[in-house]
This record gives C-alpha cells, structure tokens and sequence, in this order.
C-alpha cells in the first residue's frame, strides 16, 4: 500500500521540528545564564566566604565575566564544527555541554565544607557553559537564518531572542517563586540549587529534541571542496564582516546585559529593592520584549535591516540616561524603566541574528560570526555587570558607566552606515 505524503503538511512538520529544536535549544541556554545572575546572593554566600558579602558577590560577578572568556573559544570550535560537520551538530553538542554546566553547580558542595574548592567548582562550571553558549548562539542563529524562507527571515530570526527570552523569563519567574515559597534558610541551604538542577534537566530534552532535526539545505549543497577549505584564511579574507559584527554587537551587548539580565539583581544588591518584587518587575520587562521583538522583525522584512538597526541603536541610547534616573527605589520604577529600554533594544534584537547569517557566505557562517560576536560579548558583556556593580558601589560614580554604555550605543548605530541592506538576500551561496 502507498502512502500518500501531504507535502504541506511535511513542510508545518519540519518547521515546527525546527521551531522547536531551536528554539528549547537556545531558550535552556539563556535560562542558564539568567539564573546565574538571578541567584547571584545565594551563590555568593554559599561558594564564597562570608567573612565580606560585599566581595563574595563582586566575585561571584567577576566569575560570571570569567565565564565569557571560554566564548570566543566556544565560538571557533563549535563554529569549526558547525561549518565542517554541520549546523546541527554543533547546536546538539553545545546543549548538551550547557546542561552539563548547569548539574556541576547544582551539585557544588559549599565554601563551609570544602573552602575554596567550591569557588573552583563554580568557575569551572562557568567556563563550560562559557564555552558551549559561545557556540550555542553563532550555530542556532546559523541554523534558523538558512531553515528560513529569505523573505521572512526577519521575522523568524526573532526565534533566537525570543526563545531566550522566554528562558530568561522562566529563570525569572522560578526565582520569584521560590522566594516566596521558601524561607531565607531553605533558600540558602538548598533552594538556590533547584533552577540549576532544572536546567540540566531541560537541557537533556534540548540535546535529544536537537539530535532529531535535519541539515540545512544551504550546509548540504556545499561542495566538499569548501567543507574542506582551511578557516583561518577565510576568516582573515572575512574581516571586514567580522569587525562589523563586532561593531553592531559592542552597544547591543552592554545594553541588553544590563537592562535585560541583571537589572532586578542590580536594583535588589546595589539599590535595595526587595529582591521577590525586583523579580517580578523583571519579568513585566521581559514580556513586552518578547511582544515587541516579533513588531521589529516584521517591519525587518518590509523597510529594511538597517532602518530597524538605527531604531534600536539611537532609541536605547537616547532613552538610557532618563530610565536611569527614573529607577531609584521602587519595584514600579524598575519595572517602566525594564519595558521602555526593551522596546528599543529589541530593534537590534530581533534582527541581528538574520543580518549577521547575511553578512557571510556558507563555507564560513557560523564560525565567521562565531568568533568576532564571542570575542565582543566577552569583552564588553561580561563585563558589564561587574563594571556597573564596581563604578556604582565601590567608587560611587554611577553616571560613569551610563556615559560607557551610551558611547558604545553610538558606535553601534555608526556601524550600521557600513553594512549592505541584506534583506531578502539567498543564503544558499
């Protein structure tokens, strides 16, 4: 008997397979990182000495910035592979890598019992999961932007923030939950390590969702020649591309790590705002930028990459100083100031995945982005909270930092002059 396939329905199937393995993919690793900076008290107080809070937490940040080294790294290998052996290779293999950083923290045993050890432990985590999201990102994005049909790309590359929002938002969520089911105690005896352990949980679902998805038709109609073909003269013959993802990174970066990640641990450790209602103001934030991203992509696919790029880049730098200065006391305040910084930043965004796929020919696509994007959320990434926790509670010069991040805003908007409008460009070359 033959059986009869719906072609449109294969087609819905294999979209939503990569909808979804994408998408849980990327979303597990985000959340991984979310939490890192969610539960920065607790794991500062219990990894770290408690002999000076103040230090345990700077450090805690300072292994958060540690662990954005390994990107770069992360970046060239799984970008090698994804460029040699394929896309979803390379997405599989880092879940599988972040799920295993997440288990070696919710199982670290604590600074009382075995002193600085647990503090090693922590970093050690860090650094894998360094290493696995330095190539989650540059493989996931690679991977959606060639899946896509090139009039929709825009919109689809909204996946990668989307889903890492939602991430985000449910490491959010979770920690406010948590704080206001348990105690302090339970908390810090043994509540902060859920989220971790959760995380691995769901990264296994991610590694095996991933393992079921097909190649990209743009990786398979390569010939074997170019699979073949040495990286590093690509990438020197590619530099121009690479300093531009550089430049349209360096603003985006900064911003969204401050205003999308560790503003509610920023307000509750430097402003004192109570830790469950800075959490939930997060998560407020974290909803309009998921509604706002979808907006951007869209409007991506009718007037142009560049336009939006512009939109992102000025409106988060025009609007930066006044948000911080409405954020004082107060979970409202937060919570405005969350939502009016991620409508702009989401410009950026939304599409960056898309125009950065665009920028490069398929024999070098993923570790083309790979490398220079991982080098530049290193450098200025993860370091902002460190840099902004430092300049506004050691030296107490807060604007300092704000005049930082608005300057690197300035130069992302600057950078778009020198990309070619991209939209609807064929990746299959």
């Amino acid at each position: 008997m033959t059986t009869i396939v719906n072609p449109q329905r294969a087609a819905r199937t294999a979209m939503r397979k990569t909808i979804v393995g994408t998408g849980i993919g990327n979303a597990v690793e985000w959340y991984d990182w979310a939490i890192y900076a969610t539960f920065t008290p607790f794991i500062a107080s219990q990894l770290f000495s408690k002999a000076d809070p103040a230090s345990a937490v700077l450090s805690t940040l300072a292994i958060f910035a540690v662990g954005f080294v390994a990107r770069p790294f992360g970046g060239f290998l799984f970008g090698w592979i994804g460029d040699r052996v394929g896309r979803k290779t390379s997405m599989t293999l880092a879940v599988g890598l972040a799920s295993l950083g997440s288990l070696m923290i919710g199982v670290a045993p604590t600074f009382a019992s075995i002193g600085a050890w647990a503090s090693l432990m922590l970093l050690v985590a860090r650094l894998v999961q360094g290493l696995a999201h330095g190539g989650e990102l540059p493989s996931s994005q690679t991977y959606l932007s060639e899946m896509a049909p090139k009039e929709k790309r825009g919109f689809w590359a909204t996946l990668i923030y989307t889903s890492g929002t939602v991430g985000i938002l449910f490491g959010t969520l979770l920690g406010a939950v948590l704080n206001m089911a348990l105690s302090t105690e339970a908390m810090n005896a043994w509540g902060w390590r859920i989220p971790f352990l959760i995380g691995a949980a769901l990264g296994l679902y991610a590694l095996i969702m991933r393992s079921r998805l097909h190649e990209t038709e743009a990786f398979e109609s390569e010939s074997g020649r170019e699979k073949r073909a040495p990286i590093w003269p690509q990438i020197v013959r590619h530099r121009k591309q690479a300093l531009q993802v550089i430049g349209l990174t360096v603003g985006l970066t900064v911003i969204y790590y401050i205003w999308g990640v560790v503003a509610p641990s920023y307000a509750t450790t430097a402003l004192k705002i109570d830790r469950g209602e800075a959490l939930w103001a997060g998560v407020v934030g974290n909803i309009v930028f998921i509604a706002a991203l979808p907006v951007w992509g869209k409007l991506s696919d009718r007037i142009g990459r560049k336009k939006v790029l512009w939109s992102g880049a000025i409106g988060s730098a025009v609007m930066h100083f006044p948000m911080t200065w409405l954020l004082k006391d107060s979970a409202w305040q937060l919570a405005v100031s969350m939502s009016v910084m991620l409508i702009f930043i989401a410009a950026s965004a939304a599409i960056v995945p898309a125009v950065y796929a665009e920028l490069f020919p398929t024999s070098i696509r993923t570790v083309g982005v790979g490398v220079p994007y991982s080098i530049c959320v290193a450098l200025f990434g993860g370091t902002a909270p460190y840099l902004q926790q430092w300049l506004g509670t050691t030296l107490h010069m807060p604007d300092l930092f704000n005049v930082y991040a608005v300057l690197l805003l300035a130069v992302s908007a600057a950078f778009v002059f020198t990309i070619p409008e991209t939209r609807g460009k064929d990746l299959t070359h």
